[in-house]
């Protein structure tokens, strides 16, 4: 087969599986920068070896292969990436503010960009796969048992393809397994995303969300908080656990204003959540501030997650700076609105 017609075929037959490769390589490094580098660097891998491709396992499971290689490679010479919520306890929210530049933190992923595009059982399993709960306590797990659980209790791989993959005898990965699943109970003792409210509720929730926060409500924003809710903001280590912290901050630290604030929704970790944008009082532009992920149950908001990274926003498809709501262009028919004059 000429050197072209080669290239075409692999192309063809290798390029559908890059969202679900793009999630695995997330779900290992924590980063979806990170993640997208390692997908190029698995087809770069993949296209230079696929004349020896024999075809004795799937395309699919040679390319994950592939790709755990390339994170396990990677993670070699990487920290593991936290949330604050897992480098100590919780703070008092009357304390100053520490940032630390030096931690290369965890980041969120758009649901657009990882996972099946068509049917619908594999994108629930998949979008549960990649929780921020769930990938934040991954980062507690050593590379190796991170691959291992991955391969074995996401993908369902047999435990003897997970010793090809990772270079382990079968027995090794028995015992891997068992010891990262303890680990991550440690880590993540309750299942997140338990008891989600229905559709109706989740959609009244969240309006109730953006609206109070854009009046800067506090007392309206607390109580949709549940009494164990997390409020944790990287690169600022401290984290705060229940409403009446959250509250505090909110009220004493957040720089938000009434009528001040701009808030976009957008889907992350299959959760829902939002791009805040704070409005400059001298020229009316709205800046970017940080993006929200957060976790809903049937006794409301248990957990915000604000990344206060705005290079986040062009992940997301967002600008840095949104007009002021008068020069905004009307949403298309069609196109649904958040509670809020002209929220997208």
């Amino acid at each position: 087969m000429a050197m072209a017609d080669t290239d075409d075929e692999f192309l063809r037959q290798a390029d559908p599986f890059r969202r679900e490769l793009l999630a695995h390589c997330y779900r290992m490094l924590g980063s979806a920068h990170d993640a997208e580098d390692l997908v190029q660097e698995t087809y770069l891998r993949a296209w230079r070896a696929y004349d020896q491709f024999e075809g004795r396992s799937s395309l699919r499971t040679w390319l994950h292969r592939i790709a755990t290689t390339a994170c396990l490679t990677a993670l070699e010479q990487r920290a593991k990436r936290p949330m604050p919520t897992g480098l100590g306890g919780s703070a008092d929210p009357a304390d100053d503010l520490a940032e630390r530049t030096d931690i290369h933190w965890l980041e969120p992923i758009p649901n657009g960009v990882v996972g099946s595009e068509n049917d619908p059982a594999t994108i629930v399993t998949e979008r549960e796969s990649v929780r921020l709960a769930f990938i934040a306590a991954l980062q507690h797990l050593p590379p190796r048992q991170r691959a291992v659980l991955i391969l074995r209790d996401v993908l369902k791989w047999r435990a003897a393809e997970v010793a090809d993959a990772v270079g382990v005898t079968t027995t090794a990965v028995n015992s891997v397994l068992q010891r990262a699943r303890a680990q991550l109970a440690q880590a993540s003792p309750t299942p997140d995303g338990a008891a989600e409210p229905s559709s109706a509720e989740q959609r009244a929730l969240l309006d109730r969300y953006a609206s109070a926060f854009e009046r800067k409500d506090v007392d309206a924003l607390v109580s949709l908080f549940t009494e164990d809710v997390v409020w944790e903001m990287p690169p600022y280590v401290e984290w705060y656990s229940g409403p009446a912290d959250v509250g505090h901050h909110l009220a004493n630290r957040c720089p938000a204003r009434p009528g001040g604030v701009l808030l976009l929704p957008i889907e992350a970790n299959g959760q829902p959540g939002f791009a805040l944008y704070l409005r400059d009082p001298e020229h009316g532009t709205y800046h970017a501030f940080t993006l929200q992920v957060l976790t809903l149950t049937a006794h409301g908001i248990s957990h915000v997650a604000n990344f206060l990274d705005v290079r986040l926003f062009d992940l997301f498809g967002l600008p840095l700076t949104q007009p002021a709501p008068s020069e905004r262009v009307p949403a298309e028919e069609g196109q649904q609105l958040v509670a809020g004059s002209g929220r997208r």
